[in-house]
């Protein structure tokens, strides 16, 4: 095939710019112990990073309680201080510019609701580094990863042949294979390889210094 220039770079936050394991685990936690729940240990919790929080809950909770209720009281202490319970994952602040500089936008593509993204890439200083933000609504809308990057490419008048997603799960890949959108898995995440190429991964990335090769590799697909 010949090469295109991918020149839109749609970018999931939690496991791909950030760690937010700290503040989100705590969160659960808190709120499962608040409906009187049953509390795995954090490390059995970790798959609870990177899908929308309703699902999660409703899988937690198991027609126990309600996910939407859940969603509220984790809302309401993740917003106050698990928000900022995170870490920029090194390099990551490097490759944002020199993707940039290849004359790349940069769009941030999450599932997390928009209000807390706003909040969270202006606190890490990642913000001057992004065209837009795009994520969930507080009502549950969009919390889908492929109704999103539907959204985001008719609000910015994107071809999706003309972007590519970069994520650390699955649901960043199949939801980029939905639209026939190039995927970049990377592996420093909460994804492991088997799952992100079992996903459609277009390629897959050890490191943040490596993203804006990789970048290039996938012109090449």
């Amino acid at each position: 095939m010949g090469s295109r220039h991918r020149t839109t770079i749609l970018l999931d936050l939690d496991g791909t710019l950030i760690d937010p394991a700290v503040g989100i685990l705590r969160c659960y936690r808190l709120t499962l112990e608040a409906l009187g729940c049953p509390v795995a240990p954090e490390d059995d919790l970790r798959w609870v990073i990177g899908p929308p929080p309703k699902a999660s809950f409703a899988r937690l909770l198991g027609g126990r309680g309600d996910p939407d209720a859940a969603v509220r009281l984790y809302r309401a202490r993740y917003s106050e201080t698990g928000i900022f319970e995170a870490t920029v994952y090194p390099g990551v602040i490097e490759a944002l510019a020199l993707l940039r500089e290849q004359r790349r936008a940069l769009i941030l593509c999450t599932s997390k609701a928009r209000p807390f993204a706003d909040r969270i890439v202006e606190h890490f200083g990642l913000s001057p580094y992004l065209a837009a933000v795009y994520g969930a609504e507080l009502d549950g809308s969009l919390d889908d990863k492929a109704d999103l990057i539907a959204h985001l490419l008719e609000a910015e008048g994107i071809a999706a042949t003309a972007a590519c997603m970069v994520g650390d799960r699955e649901y960043d890949m199949r939801a980029a294979a939905r639209h026939g959108m190039a995927a970049i898995g990377v592996l420093w995440g909460y994804g492991d390889a088997a799952e992100l190429s079992g996903a459609g991964a277009t390629v897959l990335v050890a490191s943040p210094e490596d993203l804006p090769d990789a970048c290039g590799l996938v012109d090449k697909a």
